[in-house]
C-alpha cells in the first residue's frame, strides 16, 4: 500500500513539473527530424504528459525515408518498401498499415532460381542454381549458429559474414555464386558480406521475430501514410499546428548544462531545455549540425565508425513487358563478373498490371558509382543487359527514376549497417545522450537497424529511457 502511495505522489509530481515546465516561453524539447524516428520519439513524449514540443524538419513534409513519389502516373517508393509479417512476434508497423487499409502485394521470391540470368543471356539451369542455393542457405544456418556461438561468449568476440563463409569453406567465389549471395546478404543489408558484423546480423530479427511474408507497399497514399498516421495523433495538423515547422534545416546546436539553443539555415533560433536529434547517421556523420560544443570524442568516434549504407530502386518504364510475365516471374537474377552490378530485377505487373514498369536494385559501392552518372548512362548500361537477356529489338525506356540518397544533404544515405569489429559498447554510445542532447533513429535500434520498425521502435520504446532521465533532472532542479 506504503508503494502505491508513494508510486501516486511521484506520479503527481512528475506532471506537475511537466505542467511547470510547459508554463515557459521556449519548448522544453525540440525534435530534430519530423521521420519516424522523430515522430515516435514526440508521440511518446506527448503521451508522457510533455505537450510543450518543436518538431524542426529540413524537408516540406513528414515521413523522412519513408518517402514516396510518382512515375509514369503510379505511387512508387523511393525508400522503405517492404513490411514483414508472418512470424511469431507482432510487427507494429504491418498491425498499423492494416488497420489503415494500406495497399500491399505479398512478394514471392520462391521462384528465383528458374530466373537467374547468365552474364551474356540465357537462364541458368534450374537444377544448377537450385543447387547453389541449397549450398547457401545451409551456409545462412551455419552464420547463425556461429553467431549464437559467439554471442554466448564473455568476451566481445566477432568475425564479418565473409569470415564465416571462409570457416564453413563455401566461399561464394563464382559469378553464380556471387548473385545468389548477393540476395541472400547484399540484398537485405545493402554491404557486402566482407563489411558486416556476423554476430549482429545473424540471425536476421527482422525475419525471425516478424516473419519472411515479404508484403511490398504499393498504395497512393505511400509508406509515409504511417508517420503521418503516428503524427495525426498528437497534432492538430500536419502542415498547421505550431509545433511543427517545416524547411527548418538545422545548422547548429548550441548546448550546456543551463539548456539548448537550435540555429536553422533560414537564421531562426530556438531554445529548449532538451533536444532529441532523430537525423540520419549519414548526415551526423556529414558535419551538417554543428554541435557546440563538439560532440566528446567517444561520440564521434561512435557515429563515424558506424556505417551508413545506400540501396537504390532504379525505376523504368516501357511502352510494353518485354520480360515474363505471370506467377513465379515477379524477381529475376541477372549474373555478372563484377559483384552487385545491376544483379536484382522485380516488375511491377502485380502491383500495378499494365504499368509496364521493371526496376533493378543496386546497393553500396554499384550506388555510389551511379549517382555520379546522369540518368542517361545509367539507362545505357542498363538496356545494354536487357537486350542480352531479351534480345535486341527491346524498346527504349520512355522514362527513368533514380533515386540519390547518398547525394541527398538530407539523408546522406540509405539506412545504417553494422560492420565487422564494431562493438556492443560502442553500439551503444550511438544512442547514448551527450547532456542535454539526446539521440534517437534506426541506427541507434540494436535488433532492427535499417528498417522503420527499428526507427518506431527507437522513437517510442528506447526514448522511454531518456524520459526517465528527464524526470530525474527535472525533480533535481525543483
Amino acid at each position: 500500500m506504503k508503494k502505491k502511495l508513494l508510486a501516486m505522489v511521484l506520479v503527481l509530481l512528475f506532471h506537475f513539473l511537466l505542467a511547470a515546465a510547459s508554463a515557459s516561453p521556449s519548448p522544453t524539447v525540440i525534435v530534430i527530424g519530423a521521420g519516424m524516428s522523430g515522430i515516435s520519439a514526440a508521440k511518446t513524449l506527448h503521451e508522457a504528459g510533455i505537450h510543450d514540443i518543436l518538431i524542426l524538419e529540413a524537408t516540406p513534409k513528414i515521413g523522412g525515408r519513408l518517402k514516396k513519389t510518382q512515375f509514369s502516373g503510379l505511387t512508387v517508393e523511393l525508400g522503405a518498401n517492404w513490411l514483414y509479417g508472418g512470424g511469431t512476434v507482432a510487427n507494429p508497423l504491418l498491425d498499423m498499415a492494416t488497420k489503415l487499409k494500406l495497399r500491399t502485394s505479398l512478394n514471392d521470391f520462391e521462384n528465383i532460381t528458374s530466373n537467374t540470368y547468365k552474364q551474356e543471356g540465357g537462364l541458368y539451369p534450374s537444377k544448377l542454381v537450385e543447387a547453389i542455393n541449397k549450398v547457401a542457405t545451409a551456409r545462412n544456418d551455419f552464420c547463425s549458429k556461429l553467431s549464437e556461438r559467439l554471442s554466448s561468449k564473455k568476451k566481445d568476440v566477432d568475425v564479418s559474414i565473409l569470415a564465416a563463409h571462409r570457416i564453413y569453406k563455401q566461399e561464394p567465389k563464382t559469378p553464380l555464386e556471387m548473385v545468389i549471395d548477393y540476395y541472400y546478404n547484399d540484398y537485405q543489408d545493402a554491404e557486402p558480406p566482407k563489411v558486416t558484423s556476423l554476430k549482429h546480423t545473424y540471425p536476421r530479427n527482422e525475419i525471425v521475430d516478424h516473419g519472411d511474408d515479404a508484403y511490398f507497399v504499393a498504395d497512393p497514399r505511400g509508406f509515409e501514410i504511417l508517420s503521418q498516421y503516428l503524427a495525426k495523433q498528437f497534432l492538430s495538423s500536419l502542415t498547421s499546428d505550431p509545433r511543427l515547422k517545416l524547411n527548418k534545416v538545422v545548422r547548429e546546436i548550441i548546448y550546456s548544462s543551463h539548456g539548448v539553443t537550435v540555429k536553422t539555415e533560414d537564421g531562426s533560433t530556438y531554445n529548449s531545455r532538451y533536444v532529441i536529434v532523430s537525423v540520419s547517421l549519414g548526415v551526423l556523420q556529414s558535419g551538417l549540425i554543428d554541435f557546440k560544443p563538439t560532440l566528446p570524442l567517444w561520440k564521434r568516434i561512435a557515429i563515424s565508425d558506424f556505417s551508413m549504407t545506400i540501396y537504390t530502386k532504379i525505376f523504368l518504364k516501357f511502352s510494353y513487358a518485354f520480360w515474363p510475365t505471370g506467377p513465379g516471374t515477379e524477381f529475376f537474377l541477372y549474373t555478372h563478373a563484377r559483384r552487385g552490378y545491376y544483379p536484382l530485377w522485380q516488375h511491377l505487373e502485380n502491383e500495378y498490371p499494365g504499368s509496364n514498369i521493371l526496376f533493378v536494385t543496386v546497393t553500396a559501392d554499384e550506388s555510389r558509382r551511379i549517382e555520379q552518372l546522369p540518368d542517361e548512362t545509367i539507362e545505357a548500361e542498363i538496356m545494354e543487359i536487357l537486350k542480352k537477356l531479351f534480345g535486341e529489338n527491346v524498346p527504349k525506356a520512355e522514362s527513368i527514376l533514380v533515386p540519390r540518397w547518398g547525394m541527398d544533404k538530407f539523408y546522406k544515405g540509405s539506412y545504417s549497417n553494422w560492420p565487422d569489429g564494431y562493438s556492443q559498447n560502442r553500439k551503444d554510445q550511438l544512442a547514448d545522450p551527450v547532456g542535454p542532447v539526446y539521440f534517437t533513429g534506426e541506427h541507434t535500434n540494436d535488433k532492427y537497424i535499417g528498417y522503420a520498425t527499428g526507427a518506431y521502435l527507437a522513437g517510442s520504446l528506447s526514448f522511454s529511457l531518456s524520459l526517465s532521465l528527464i524526470m530525474c533532472i527535472l525533480l533535481i532542479n525543483w
